[in-house]
């Protein structure tokens, strides 16, 4: 459901301080400064879509300021796109300037000064989302910046359509659904940087290796744990679930099965090694984040092909420094068995 604030019945002389707190609530705290002397117009219409926050801003004549003073430790970093709908803008960060005209993109981000002037009456959408949930280095960001991006053709008319859409949308779906929204939101704009910031398709990739190797480190320091899911390690990165499963697609596997091929390796060379004190195997399941000793028993056995206790009995104590087979595997490098995405 949208929340619509505007200063139709605010008095004439209260309508400038009226409209520096709307618009500093409901967006991020910013100075607004009117071109004109005369009573001030201004109308913001906001709903929110998954973790994405649209609003549409209708203003007179202004100038507005995000300065240095205004930006504290506690803020969240935002990054943000507008969409100019009519009139025209002066957009400044990072020390560029960009002329914005009538359907033009600008992407900018909160936690950095910024400034737009709005020479005459204007529209704007203005598309908010945490900072952490796109997963792009923050090089590739600040090189879009303060340059309008044309919505002409490319992904930037792509992301244009859809962005126009979302604004139309009043809010009021399922939370799911909202969701997926804001994740396809996310894709987009990745693929817009990308595009801007690599026009000849050159792509190293570094960031996404980089990224992808700390998940697996998060992914070892935490095997043991149960509640290690997409979700939380999405949540650790600070990215959407999806671009985690778009991170693994290179690896053949997804993320369930490289977390469920871990533990099991894990479990495999625990249970092949002796010593003075032996844990059970329900012990060595739950040491590895398993659960459940019966689910657990029926993907060993898929993926080892005998089950736990007897893996166990075949290795004697004199096959010091064993190390475990890889598990069976199908054609496509899979873990063979048909339970392999539980716990």
């Amino acid at each position: 459901m949208s929340v619509v604030l505007s200063t139709d019945s605010v008095p004439d002389r209260e309508k400038v301080a009226y409209w520096n707190e709307v618009v500093s609530r409901t967006l991020v705290p910013m100075s607004v400064t009117p071109r004109s002397a005369g009573p001030f117009d201004g109308r913001i219409a906001t709903h929110r879509i998954g973790y994405l926050q649209v609003s549409t801003v209708e203003a007179d004549a202004k100038r507005v300021s995000r300065t240095p003073a205004l930006i504290t430790p506690s803020s969240e970093a935002l990054v943000a796109v507008g969409v100019q709908v009519s009139g025209t803008a002066t957009f400044v960060q990072d020390g560029r300037m960009a002329e914005v005209s009538e359907g033009d993109l600008v992407v900018y981000e909160t936690a950095r000064p910024y400034s737009f002037d709005y020479p005459q009456r204007f529209a704007t959408h203005v598309f908010q989302l945490p900072r952490r949930s796109l997963a792009v280095p923050d090089s590739d960001i600040r090189r879009i910046t303060g340059s309008p991006i044309a919505t002409s053709g490319g992904v930037g008319a792509m992301l244009f359509l859809f962005l126009s859409a979302l604004a139309s949308l009043a809010g009021g779906h399922p939370p799911l659904l909202g969701h997926r929204l804001a994740d396809d939101f996310v894709d987009l704009l990745s693929t817009l940087i990308t595009e801007q910031t690599r026009p000849n398709g050159t792509d190293p990739n570094t960031g996404g290796e980089a990224l992808l190797s700390r998940v697996r480190e998060h992914i070892e320091r935490n095997l043991g744990a149960p509640d290690l899911s997409p979700e939380s390690i999405a949540q650790a990165h600070g990215m959407s679930v999806r671009y985690l499963h778009r991170l693994f697609e290179g690896e053949e596997t997804t993320v369930c099965r490289h977390i469920q091929r871990r533990r099991l390796e894990e479990c495999s060379r625990e249970l092949a090694r002796r010593g003075r004190a032996t844990p059970t195997v329900a012990a060595v399941a739950h040491r590895w984040g398993f659960t459940s000793p019966a689910h657990f028993s029926r993907v060993f056995r898929a993926a080892y092909g005998v089950p736990p206790r007897e893996w166990r009995a075949l290795h004697t104590p004199q096959r010091q420094g064993f190390t475990a087979p890889a598990p069976v595997t199908d054609r496509t490098g899979h873990l063979s068995g048909s339970q392999l995405e539980g716990k």
